[in-house]
């Protein structure tokens, strides 16, 4: 329940901002506001300021801001105004003008990560120790593409698909750009330089993680479950995990063949705690219906804290943003050229699921995720889409363009075409979301 209210909360102020760019802009150029919505639906708070009605609505998956002489009905564009309303019609306004008041809103959303990526770097941040560690594999899943394609554990990846990377980080990239087609793995291994290929049917949109590469983990105890076998046994945080029955573990990836080869036997357990040896005895068990046996034990994640001085913070804020808007441009370009599955896409529940646990770290995590989900919806919306703020950019360079504008009926029918659109956009992310879900 936290987890949702964090991330509606999250939700709402990237939609606050959207809307604010409107309202700013709109004022700026003269408009009269009428209403000013957090939410869709019908009202849960409203209080009218000045000319303004300000709300909040009991559905959080958007807001509008409607101004006068914009759509239809009362007071819309077509309505009959006295000449000081009319001067303060959205309608009436020059096509630079009402472009701008479009643009506004994702251009807000697309400029906020920019602001706030700087204070997320100045306070520092978390990061996974291995994301600055040349890339070279820890673990290859059994059975995975990248199993079957012939990598092998210690490999160090040197180039995807002819793009160098240096880094763990380097390799988000690389697979973006790679999405779609066959990837191919320059890779540098003790009998020297290997190349292997995965075909395009890839979920490396994903990361390594998705097609069977994961980075070194020592079998080293982060966290322990309560009431479970490893708790109940002895077994603390800290405890390097050196064998299980008859298995010798050397990474954390070993431990599930381990314990599945156990069952539900008591075994001894061996670890090393303060350079000393300690035997334990447990035995693994099912939990909830999980057809998995197991011990009760997470992974210590090594992690690097990093604070970074004005300047600095400045610049890899920026960079950072930057990176974000080329990965969801790349993205969406991949989508509409079928190079990437549909399944990807994800709705308001994976939204929330993602702003809701970010909410409940640190500040850095908070902002992080603000700033990935700002530049989405910033995007997102100026596709050229009818409803969406790129369809209204649409028709208004059209009329700068032909020196005329599309009819209202027209514009009605592409309208009702683009909601019908997102409606199913809509239904096909709820469908990603729940499969997600259902699959967790």
């Amino acid at each position: 329940m936290i987890t949702i209210a964090a991330g509606i909360v999250m939700l709402g102020i990237l939609v606050f901002i959207h809307e604010l760019g409107h309202f700013a802009v709109a004022k700026f150029c003269g408009v009269k506001v009428l209403k000013f919505s957090l939410g869709f639906g019908p009202r849960l708070v409203s209080r009218q300021w000045g000319e303004t009605e300000y709300m909040v609505c009991a559905i959080p998956l958007g807001g509008y801001v409607q101004m006068l002489g914009e759509g239809v009905g009362e007071q819309g564009e077509e309505s009959e105004l006295d000449p000081e309303e009319e001067q303060r019609s959205f309608a009436k306004k020059t096509i630079p003008q009402r472009m701008a008041i479009v643009a506004a809103g994702p251009i807000m959303n697309l400029i906020l990560p920019f602001m706030i990526l700087p204070i997320a770097y100045l306070v520092g941040i978390n990061l996974p120790a291995y994301l600055d560690e040349p890339p070279c594999i820890g673990y290859v899943i059994p059975g995975s593409e990248a199993d079957e394609a012939g990598v092998r554990n210690g490999d160090c990846i040197i180039k995807i698909s002819g793009i160098d990377v240096v880094t763990w980080t380097d390799t988000g990239p690389a697979l973006v750009n790679s999405a779609g087609e066959p990837i191919v793995f320059t890779l540098k291994r003790d009998d020297g330089i290997a190349e292997l290929t995965i075909d395009s049917e890839n979920g490396a949109l994903e990361g390594l993680q998705s097609i069977g590469l994961l980075p070194g983990q020592d079998a080293v105890i982060g966290a322990l479950a309560p009431e479970m076998p490893a708790v109940e046994a002895g077994l603390e945080a800290g405890d390097r995990i050196l064998s299980i029955g008859e298995h010798a573990i050397v990474s954390w990836y070993e431990l599930k063949v381990a314990i599945q080869d156990v069952g539900g036997q008591s075994a001894p357990v061996v670890v090393e705690r303060n350079q000393e040896q300690l035997t334990f005895d447990l035995v693994p068990r099912k939990v909830d219906g999980n057809d998995d046996y197991l011990i009760g034990v997470a992974p210590h994640h090594n992690t690097i804290f990093k604070r970074f001085p004005l300047g600095e913070a400045i610049a890899a804020g920026a960079e950072r943003s930057m990176e974000l808007i080329e990965l969801t441009l790349v993205f969406i370009q991949k989508l509409f050229a079928g190079h990437v599955s549909t399944s990807n896409i994800g709705g308001p529940i994976t939204v929330v699921q993602i702003a809701g646990q970010a909410a409940q770290t640190d500040i850095s995590s908070i902002l992080s995720v603000l700033a990935f989900l700002s530049i989405q919806l910033g995007i997102l919306n100026l596709l050229p889409i009818p409803i969406l703020d790129g369809g209204h950019l649409f028709f208004y360079t059209y009329e700068l363009v032909f020196r005329r504008p599309f009819s209202l009926r027209a514009r009605e029918w592409a309208q009702q075409i683009g909601l019908i659109l997102l409606l199913l956009l809509m239904v096909l992310a709820f469908y990603n979301d729940i499969v997600r879900m259902l699959g967790s």
